[in-house]
């Protein structure tokens, strides 16, 4: 059986920045090991599947070790590849996934993905979230299915080098660090070894809990975003009721061939 294979770089309109993710489109689902194996082999941040379904398509996304709920940059890199390189021609693409309904849409050079807003909740971090990032504690923490840690400032975010192998013992899907931004509204960084990812280059879905964070703080809707990871990626993002809009453009950097035995 021979597959098609994209990769696209997501969160940004230059080659070797962003976050890259594979994009492969199915007839038919695969047996959910092998699509595991497949994004394994990979060896990026996420592998995405779809197959049409109805009026849109069933998406689905998958780390080197686990699938996930929700990921941003593989929603962004998918749309890309359904756009640009698959001739979809309607001006909205509908994805039922693991996270209810989401819609991509055109805006110019951006793609505009809609996503539901989670608002963490402040809560005590656990000693071994501090001792992982190496900072002192704060009461600056708020929970979902990630930990958020807010500091005070950008250098605080890029300055970190955390311990992943102790940062893989705290109890959430991952870690987001945030901060007020030097140029942008914030910043963030996302680390999460517990899914097989040590620093996520950019991450869509982060930013569906830092976006009604920093809106409420900076008393603004629309609010501009960088992830500063080594690749480094650009988001902008908008609070819309109980949702989030978070834009940005991608790149197509390869277009290849899967061969399963």
């Amino acid at each position: 059986m021979k597959l098609p294979i994209y990769q696209a770089d997501a969160f940004t309109s230059k080659l070797f920045s962003g976050n890259p993710a594979a994009v492969i489109p199915l007839e038919e689902w695969l047996p959910d090991d092998v699509m595991q194996n497949i994004a394994a082999e990979n060896n990026l941040s996420e592998t995405a599947f779809f197959v049409k379904e109805g009026d849109g398509f069933r998406l689905r996304w998958f780390t080197p070790a686990v699938e996930v709920d929700l990921c941003g940059h593989a929603t962004l890199a998918t749309s890309h590849v359904l756009f640009e390189e698959l001739g979809y021609e309607k001006p909205v693409i509908h994805y039922n996934t693991l996270s209810g309904v989401l819609t991509v849409k055109k805006a110019g050079s951006r793609l505009v993905m809609n996503f539901p807003a989670v608002s963490p909740n402040q809560e005590e971090g656990p000693a071994i979230l501090f001792q992982a990032l190496g900072i002192e504690p704060t009461s600056n923490v708020y929970k979902s299915d990630d930990y958020m840690v807010v500091l005070d400032s950008e250098k605080e975010v890029a300055d970190l080098e955390p311990n992943f192998r102790m940062l893989n013992e705290v109890d959430a899907r991952g870690i987001i660090a945030t901060a007020p931004g030097d140029e942008v509204d914030f910043v963030s960084r996302f680390f999460a070894p517990q899914a097989g990812i040590d620093e996520d280059p950019v991450t869509g879905s982060a930013h569906t809990k830092t976006t009604p964070y920093w809106s409420r703080k900076l008393n603004k809707d629309k609010l501009t975003a960088r992830q500063i990871s080594k690749r480094g990626g650009e988001l902008i993002c908008e609070i819309k009721g109980d949702r989030v809009e978070i834009s940005g453009e991608a790149v197509t950097y390869m277009k290849g061939e899967i061969t399963l035995a």
